[in-house]
């Protein structure tokens, strides 16, 4: 059944920066279509709310503390998954960010920590997961981008370069790994998370925001959790080395500010 594809019965999915936002409706998403989840996140009661919601769906659920920028920390969420569960069949990179700054005071010292949180811990975390995928059955990675890894707006060097770099080592890795392990990457548009709550507080900046999109409103972390279940399940099973872009039909920055 077409249905059943989207199942993800059993496995065993890693999700970081799962303690809200698009890593929480990630999370809730998979454990709704059958898999136990790893929350990984900084914030102790924040992923063990979402843990918990995710028993409330009959699936296993482990909450590891972790800061991604913290080699240590992502050897241990790995350890503790093979420990608990004895297997990964999905790994979500979705922990990064970066505040905008003009290109002009931005620091080279925050360009790198750009790099490092978007880029360096979503490959050493796929470095230290795919190994166990290939003992098992394979695996699928989705690593989460974002529009700005393409389109251009004043203030984003650091993080929209960073996002470009992960949108092509998606691609990089997918090659090297087909077709045991798919890696796939969503480039995100604006979606109504805590990111960007003190922009929504504020009307005239949430009108533009909604009004810049030609579906004319923004995203959910359900819109984005779809889109990331159809590449992480047996769906997608012939697509690798893809950046989807989910982002309402943007074609240019819907970035309120100058």
């Amino acid at each position: 059944m077409i249905l059943d594809r989207f199942r993800l019965t059993d496995k065993v999915a890693i999700v970081t920066g799962a303690g809200r936002g698009i890593g929480r409706g990630i999370a809730l998403a998979f454990a709704e279509t059958g898999a136990d989840l790893v929350c990984a996140a900084r914030t102790q009661e924040q992923i063990e709310a979402v843990a918990e919601e995710i028993r409330g769906f009959g699936r296993r659920a482990l909450a590891i503390p972790c800061d991604v920028t913290d080699r240590a920390a992502l050897e241990n969420v790995v350890s503790q998954t093979m420990k608990e569960f004895g297997r990964i069949d999905i790994l979500v990179n979705n922990a990064g960010g970066t505040p905008p700054r003009p290109a002009l005071r931005t620091s080279e010292h925050m360009f790198e920590e750009a790099f490092h949180f978007n880029v360096t811990s979503a490959f050493l975390m796929s470095r230290l997961s795919i190994p166990h995928m290939l003992e098992g059955d394979g695996g699928a990675i989705v690593n989460i981008s974002s529009g700005l890894s393409w389109m251009v707006e004043k203030g984003f060097v650091a993080y929209g370069t960073a996002k470009a770099a992960l949108c092509h080592l998606t691609r990089l890795l997918a090659y090297e790994f087909a077709p045991r392990v798919r890696v796939n990457a969503l480039a995100v548009g604006a979606v109504a998370t805590d990111a960007l709550l003190p922009f929504l507080a504020n009307e005239e900046l949430k009108t533009k925001l909604e009004s810049g999109t030609p579906m004319q409103r923004l995203g959910t972390p359900e819109d984005i959790a779809l889109a990331a279940l159809y590449l992480a399940s047996p769906a997608g099973s012939w697509v690798t080395g893809k950046v989807y872009e989910v982002d309402g039909g943007t074609v240019a920055s819907n970035w309120p500010l100058g």
